[in-house]
């Protein structure tokens, strides 16, 4: 903790060193033994040198056991000069009962402020005071409840901060897991679609360089786009419609000679099922062009009014181990997840494989506030 801070914490005492007044006033202007004022006057530097160090401590995390041994110190202080020296040094019970409110935990608070309010309405008695009766004890109880006050705000404000910083940490490990999902899904395509069509433009390049030379233009442009898309992402505006994904879908699976059965009509989606839908075609594609071997790739939406239903089975050759780490399949749940749909995939009925998508059109949110 840096000097700013400490005194900071150690600001919370101060306001009570007002009450000093009095047993100053009494070492100063009564007739007492030169060795009683030295002694008085040293165990009340102590007293109040302590009862800094017991706020200091109070209000940190570091050595937290250390308060109650020096609080003990400033009650046996205050104690003893008050029963001492008189009614004048009463009020540093006022602090014995400030400094327990601050230090012990909270089933020992009032029992320890009760005896130093005790202890003071005593000393007070015992010199006929009694008009003092009921000032010095009040304010002992009055001064701990205002402690126990300060003291919730700190611990409360503590609280708070560290929430603060959870919260951002979570914000920060959902942002960049955001950022991994789109980044895998944007390159997994177009990757895929790149390696695809510079292997048959390698196995054309002998035979038909006319048709060769027009795959590689189609890889230079799935190169840029990939590229854009990149950039996109990082500035975290990309979003991928559904009737984009399956334009894009269409022609990577026409390059590599696979059949494309799409709809004919794509309906108006809200903007995030919209997006949902299009990396589900994207990451589908993906998958059909890498592994499956399919010869023929059937994508179908459905729409009752409620729920988005789409499905992309192809006649390949059915599932394969693509749910580990680093899965598409994941992070597709993940976007499906987050909007209250879900994500199945597995054989398909023909064989082959089928990934459905079902999604809510309205939000579980803005159904209930209707």
């Amino acid at each position: 903790m840096d000097a700013h801070s400490r005194w900071r914490q150690i600001g919370w005492s101060l306001p009570w060193l007002l009450f000093q007044a009095f047993p100053l006033a009494d070492l100063l202007t009564t007739d007492r033994p030169t060795a009683v004022r030295v002694v008085a006057g040293a165990a009340l530097l102590v007293f109040t040198a302590v009862y800094l160090d017991v706020f200091r401590r109070s209000f940190t995390s570091c050595d937290p056991g250390g308060p109650l041994g020096r609080l003990a110190v400033v009650a046996a202080l205050g104690a003893g000069l008050a029963v001492w020296l008189g009614p004048a040094w009463a009020g540093l019970l006022i602090y014995v009962s400030a400094a327990s409110a601050a230090a012990l935990p909270r089933r020992w608070v009032w029992p320890a402020v009760l005896a130093a309010a005790a202890v003071c309405a005593g000393v007070v008695t015992a010199d006929g005071q009694l008009a003092n009766l009921f000032i010095l004890p009040v304010m002992c109880l009055l001064t701990a409840f205002a402690m126990r006050g300060t003291r919730h705000l700190v611990e409360v404000n503590t609280e708070l901060a560290a929430a603060r910083e959870e919260l951002a940490r979570n914000a920060v490990a959902e942002e960049r897991l955001r950022f991994a999902r789109d980044l895998h899904d944007l390159l997994g395509h177009s990757l895929s679609l790149i390696a695809l069509k510079s292997e048959l433009a390698g196995r054309l390049a002998e035979v038909d360089p006319a048709r060769a030379r027009t795959e590689m233009a189609d890889v230079e442009a799935a190169a840029r786009r990939a590229l854009a898309e990149v950039r996109d992402a990082v500035s975290g505006y990309r979003q991928v419609s559904f009737a984009q994904a399956l334009a894009e879908a269409r022609a990577a699976l026409s390059g590599a000679g696979i059949a494309a059965r799409l709809p004919d009509r794509v309906p108006v989606l809200p903007g995030p099922v919209d997006a949902a839908l299009g990396w589900v075609v994207r990451e589908a594609t993906t998958n059909v062009l890498r592994h499956s071997g399919a010869r023929t790739v059937t994508v179908t939406l459905a729409d009752d009014g409620t729920d988005a239903v789409l499905t992309v089975t192809d006649d390949g050759r059915g599932p394969a181990d693509d749910t580990g780490p680093g899965s598409g399949l994941t992070g597709l749940s993940e976007r499906v997840g987050a909007l209250g749909g879900r994500l199945t995939g597995g054989a398909g009925r023909d064989g082959g494989y089928e990934l459905r998508a079902v999604l809510p059109l309205v939000p579980a949110h803005a159904a209930v506030a209707r």
